[in-house]
């Protein structure tokens, strides 16, 4: 419609939509960069967030584990708590810290133990394996969404107050405080911070008062330490028995251990120094090793004070289902020694983390998705922007919420199994890494963290296998999606850029004169008979005469499981007179087709290319194109041709003979 033409029912509808998918897509880019979003990190590595401030966003998932972790600790252990929690601890100091601070170091890009696992596999086997452990991930992540916002409505529910008013409505709250985290993600990334900073500082101080309190009253009775060493001695008989249940109860005890990934997942979030690179963020490295330490450390001093406070000041039969301390030990502990009101606050405050719980599993989501799959070819061109991101993983999380009736026990097993996948992952890689580095010492240490958390892991899978099954659903359902994405895309151009060296650009520049021919060859043996008589075929096929100018034109297919690279041009001139232009590529049809509009361009001339049929069954061809890159390359490339240039008149020209 012109500029001047009166605005119609269909130009005020498309202005809202217009403006709706401006905003959805903001920040989008092209394929050829990667860059998540306008709120997903920046783009230069010195740009970001102070460490602590990012702390404070894995601290609301990774911290939160306070409202609960005691409990579970007490049904795990009982008397013997402390004693399993200090084997978490150290576990945790010794095992999962210096394995992620490696992992940091490795991979300072938010992609974790993923990106270097994936560089040891490649073609299809390598895709699928980040593919499963992607399910993992996305198992860990969208879990904590709900396992969290779910934690947060029975702490709601349950608050003596609000009982009978809120009673059955908690699949209602959960998917309300979904929505709100949803919402704090398509209003800005800087906003979720700012708001993880005061939900971490009041919850630590709120704690902090919690246990200098029970301190005081465990060391204003004497007799409950008397009464806990001795019921430990009666239960368990010398120190070692000990030590051998709390090894056996520890992999009860693991979502203690849930903040590590998301802190290795938010990195290119954590400023870095003025001469950093994305090629060497020493400043962000450094930033993320401050993270995780901190975090680990605060972490580690309040399970550990917190688990003996409970164990000895709260009694057993309230740890157990329908209890007044279950999931809920230190709010039982503020209502029952701080009161009423302060018991109310410490409740609002547990809510608010536990609700906000999610933000960093969302940030590590919004992090690691885009970084693989619009990479792999595996998910639409919006994947890349934040806004529609957040809208389809609130959508899975209402799903999943419905799907489990926001039940936190029936999540906590694939919480678990996600927690403990992803960390034996991490485990493995730093360990291969540092047997490749030729550090043996290193390599030995971390060989007996993997087996521990290998361990963990088996032992987590045994007792709970529903967390396996879920996991596995979380996986089957990426992988299919994937690929179904990779067909739908298919035909794409899938070509950043194309670079040509001197002597394909002097090629290229001796034909504009002339029409611009090329004829597409299987490279075999290369020598003269195989030109001469490809050339002398096409000529008859297509009824040419013999003073045509040609050049060839060969792709060699190096990966076919990648989707998008640059394509790179090398010219040469064979037996003194054929000319070659020598491409590689993951696709022969889509980088011929890359090359014939980049010609058209650079000319102004619509270049023709020649092909022979290939033999073969049609749907036989059109798998080997999809999984080998080949297949039948002259109707695939003109149907690449014809999605990239929609005007038949500007399209490059398709001859088969």
């Amino acid at each position: 419609m012109p500029p001047s033409a009166p605005a119609g029912p269909s130009t005020t509808s498309s202005g809202p939509r217009h403006r709706l998918r401006a905003w959805l897509l903001e920040g989008l880019t092209d394929m050829a960069k990667r860059h998540p979003g306008p709120h997903a990190g920046p783009q230069n590595a010195h740009q970001g967030q102070r460490w602590w401030r990012v702390m404070c966003l894995t601290g609301v998932d990774y911290f939160s584990t306070l409202g609960y972790q005691p409990g579970i600790a007490a049904l795990a252990a009982g008397l013997l708590s402390p004693v399993a929690t200090l084997v978490l601890v150290l576990v945790t100091l010794a095992g999962a810290l210096p394995v992620y601070r490696r992992v940091a170091k490795e991979s300072p890009h938010g992609q974790g133990s993923i990106a270097m696992l994936e560089r040891l596999l490649s073609f299809w086997k390598g895709k699928l394996f980040v593919l499963t452990l992607l399910g993992f991930a996305a198992t860990d992540f969208l879990i904590t969404i709900t396992l969290s916002a779910a934690d947060a409505a029975t702490h709601l529910v349950e608050n003596p107050h609000l009982t009978s008013a809120l009673h059955g409505e908690q699949v209602l709250i959960t998917l309300i405080l979904v929505a709100l985290l949803g919402a704090v993600f398509l209003k800005g990334f800087l906003e979720a911070i700012g708001v993880a900073i005061v939900l971490v500082g009041i919850y630590l101080g709120l704690n902090a008062v919690v246990v200098v309190v029970g301190l005081w009253h465990v060391l204003s009775a004497p007799h409950v330490v008397t009464d806990w060493t001795q019921g430990l001695t009666t239960e368990h008989g010398n120190g070692l028995a000990m030590v051998g249940v709390a090894l056996l109860v520890f992999p009860k005890l693991a979502l203690g251990l849930s903040g590590f990934e998301t802190g290795v997942a938010v990195m290119p979030h954590i400023e870095g120094d003025a001469g950093d690179t994305e090629e060497r963020p020493t400043g962000r490295i450094r930033g993320a090793k401050k993270l995780l330490t901190t975090a680990a450390v605060i972490m580690s001093v309040f399970l550990i004070i917190t688990s003996f406070v409970t164990t000895l000041l709260i009694p057993e039969q309230a740890f157990k289902p329908g209890g007044p301390a279950n999931g809920r030990a230190l709010a039982y502990l503020a209502h029952q020694y701080l009161g009423s009101a302060f018991g109310s606050v410490y409740d609002i405050s547990t809510i608010a983390i536990l609700w906000f719980a999610g933000a960093s599993a969302m940030a590590g989501l919004l992090n690691l998705m885009p970084q693989y799959l619009p990479r792999y070819g595996m998910a639409p061109h919006w994947a890349r922007a934040v806004r529609p991101m957040v809208l389809v993983f609130i959508a899975v999380a209402f799903l999943v919420t419905w799907i489990f009736d926001a039940n936190v026990d029936a999540q906590g097993g694939a919480y678990a199994t996600g927690v403990l996948v992803l960390i034996s992952s991490a485990a493995i890689a730093v360990t291969i890494a540092a047997r490749r580095s030729g550090q043996r010492g290193w390599t030995v240490g971390f060989a007996v963290i993997a087996a521990v958390f290998l361990y963990t892991t088996v032992a987590n899978v045994i007792e709970r296998p529903d967390g396996v099954k879920i996991g596995a659903c979380f996986i089957a359902g990426i992988i299919l999606l994937s690929l179904l994405s990779r067909l739908a895309r298919a035909f794409e151009l899938r070509v950043t850029s194309v670079v040509l060296d001197d002597m394909s650009e002097r090629f290229i520049r001796d034909v504009a004169h002339r029409e611009i021919r090329f004829i597409a060859n299987e490279p075999d043996q290369r020598d003269v008979a195989e030109y001469r008589d490809k050339l002398q075929q096409i000529r008859t096929d297509n009824d040419l005469p013999a003073d045509d100018d040609f050049i060839f034109v060969e792709v060699t297919v190096r990966d076919p499981s990648e989707f998008e690279s640059e394509l790179r041009v090398h010219g040469e001139v064979l037996h003194n007179r054929y000319r070659v232009l020598a491409l590689e590529s993951s696709t022969i049809s889509n980088a011929l087709a890359a090359l014939l509009l980049h010609v058209r361009d650079e000319t102004g001339k619509r270049p023709h290319i020649y092909f022979e049929w290939t033999e073969g069954n049609p749907f036989a061809q059109f798998l080997r194109f999809f999984l080998f890159g080949q297949g039948e390359v002259a109707p695939v490339t003109r149907e690449v041709l014809r999605e990239a240039e929609p005007d038949r008149s500007h399209r490059p020209r398709v001859h088969v003979g």
